[in-house]
């Protein structure tokens, strides 16, 4: 995956002057508490309200079963979202994260807590990070296929950086804890 699609396309601010790269994004959604289908949609709307956030595909919604979840976790409605924008990553963190506040989300010690909204960014162009904040690519993700199959279903060909085709780390998973559930689609307002 590249900067941009075309890494020469850049945005110019009309005002400054400023040029900023598009990138292409890949954000995943996942919900497991209250109004699950709900809080996916209202995810959706929100980003796609964002400036200079240009959603360009939404994936099919999956219900899966919890990874590394405590005992008990009901199963996920998990989706992907496509995008192009000129936002820097950390601004996109800072909205997913509002996002997820907006839907009552709450934090918990508890690794992969239930929750009312999750908000991951999966990819931003080739931007590298790791830190408290933000980490880029995803670390998990590519090892994950309620992010995998539905990436898959928008892109079949993409690449997941450092770590190859994603149809070759889909493969390599189990997707059995998958069901796609065609009574739920996501529609961009």
């Amino acid at each position: 995956m590249t900067e941009s699609p075309n890494p020469n396309i850049v945005d110019t601010d009309s005002l400054t002057g400023e040029m900023h790269p598009i990138r292409r994004v890949v954000v995943a959604l996942g919900s497991n508490l209250g109004e699950r289908f709900n809080a996916l949609q209202g995810a959706v709307d929100a980003l796609a309200d964002t400036p200079d956030f240009f959603l360009t595909g939404v994936s099919p919604v999956y219900e899966t079963e919890p990874v590394d979840s405590p005992v008990g976790s009901e199963k996920f409605l998990n989706a992907i979202l496509l995008a192009d924008t000129t936002l820097p990553a950390a601004r996109l963190m800072e909205r997913a994260l509002a996002v997820e506040d907006a839907f009552d989300r709450e934090r918990s010690e508890l690794r992969n807590a239930p929750r009312t909204l999750d908000v991951d960014l999966i990819v931003v162009g080739d931007r590298r990070a790791d830190d408290d904040f933000l980490q880029l690519p995803h670390p998990r993700a590519h090892q994950r296929a309620f992010v995998l199959q539905p990436w898959h279903d928008l892109e079949p060909d993409a690449v997941f950086p450092d770590h190859g085709p994603i149809a070759e780390l889909l493969a390599e998973l189990d997707g059995s804890g998958l069901t796609k559930r065609d009574d739920l689609v996501l529609e961009v307002q």
